[in-house]
């Protein structure tokens, strides 16, 4: 896991021997040639996937080096974009997965949970076999809403058996999957309450861009919810189709998994079919994200005349505070007349402008402010004033 992008990228070893330092052992060493049977231990587990999911984004960063407009990861994944997106500390978020995975393999003594895999049937039927099964010591729950025709359930083993072959009657295919405990599930509920005291120790930041929650299935509203949000999320459905939706309506086309393997991309093939979905990784998709990111830089944005409108009005109305009219003429007036030029040849030849074009008026409003001598924040207030009418976060977090 991670050994080729290791071995490519200075940025993702790296990211192992931090995470290496944090443990305590050498997890590239149990990642690439340890046994089988101790990385899938879910205390390591969590945090190798985790690291696994951060170098490739830091090494994402630094090759594109384009901010995503959203976050989101399935169940463990959700700590992974939470730290991606600056919201945990790397270390943190390390030393969270470890104890995690440790509280959540303690929760139920091994082999007395189990979960499975059911294609081919509606969520409300698989939840009503669930729900006729399910008695006081025969749990079983739907816990990972993955797509539109796979469902996981979890709980007591004997539990998701009997489950599963009621459900293979009704048709499904049933797939019983390797896992050390039934999670997302309530029998997961001493994890939940250990894990919440855990987090009252750390600190968290705000984000650089919103991040998506498997118990709400929407962004989270700020820092504060984190805790809270992360404790039920352990007992809670991963309502990963809903996120999917969610993206997809908020004009997200494009999708980019980080970490081992390719599960979510297939997922999204069942979520949001329309929605393009890449792998960045050396041995599947990582040359085809760099060409996805070339060609989107020169399609038509959406709303992106609004962008270009809003510059020019910036320009004129923000304050100067520079009088030297050799600078002001140079940095302010020849920039704005390129601003004005820009947008009058994209209307008289009935085009929006490209992601490309978009960010050359950006630099271009950067440089007015900047020879305007426009204070940092006021700034970044009329740089969000853009994000918020236009929807560019992804294009302007670098401004």
């Amino acid at each position: 896991m991670s050994k080729k992008v290791c071995e490519m990228f200075p940025e993702a070893s790296n990211t192992f021997d931090e995470a290496s330092e944090v443990l305590g052992f050498d997890l590239k060493k149990l990642c690439f040639e340890g046994d089988i049977r101790e990385l899938t231990k879910t205390e390591n587990t969590q945090p190798a996937i985790l690291t696994a999911s951060v170098a490739a984004f830091r090494v994402f960063m630094k090759e594109i080096g384009v901010n995503p407009s959203y976050a989101a990861g399935h169940s463990l994944g959700e700590i992974s974009a939470l730290c991606c997106a600056g919201a945990i500390g790397f270390s943190d978020a390390v030393s969270l997965v470890r104890q995690r995975g440790k509280l959540m393999q303690e929760a139920v003594p091994l082999g007395t949970g189990g979960m499975a895999a059911v294609n081919g049937l509606q969520q409300a039927e698989i939840e009503e076999v669930c729900k006729s099964i399910t008695e006081s010591d025969q749990l079983v729950v739907a816990s990972n809403l993955n797509s539109k025709r796979q469902i996981v359930i979890s709980g007591y083993a004997e539990a998701v058996k009997k489950a599963g072959e009621e459900l293979r009657k009704k048709g499904a295919t049933v797939i019983p999957l390797r896992v050390s405990a039934p999670f997302h599930s309530p029998l997961m509920q001493p994890a939940a309450d250990k894990f919440c005291e855990v987090l009252k120790g750390y600190s968290f930041s705000d984000f650089k861009w919103p991040v998506i929650s498997n118990v709400t299935a929407a962004p989270y509203a700020n820092k504060d919810e984190i805790p809270s949000l992360l404790t039920k999320q352990i007992i809670s459905p991963v309502r990963w189709l809903e996120s999917m939706v969610y993206l997809n309506k908020n004009g997200v086309d494009l999708a980019i998994e980080m970490g081992p393997k390719t599960v979510l991309k297939n997922l999204m093939k069942d979520c949001v079919p329309d929605m393009k979905t890449l792998s960045y990784d050396p041995e599947t998709d990582m040359e085809a994200v760099k060409s996805a990111f070339s060609e989107k830089a020169e399609k038509p944005y959406a709303d992106g005349m609004k962008v270009l409108t809003k510059c020019i009005a910036m320009a004129v109305c923000t304050k100067n505070r520079n009088f030297n009219n050799e600078e002001y003429d140079r940095g302010v007036v020849e920039n704005y007349r390129k601003l004005v030029s820009m947008k009058e040849g994209l209307v008289k030849a009935n085009e929006e402008p490209t992601t490309s074009q978009i960010k050359e008026a950006l630099t271009l409003l950067k440089i007015i402010f900047t020879t305007k001598k426009v204070p940092d924040d006021e700034q970044r207030e009329r740089f969000e004033e853009i994000i918020d009418e236009t929807g560019i976060r992804g294009l302007v977090d670098s401004f």
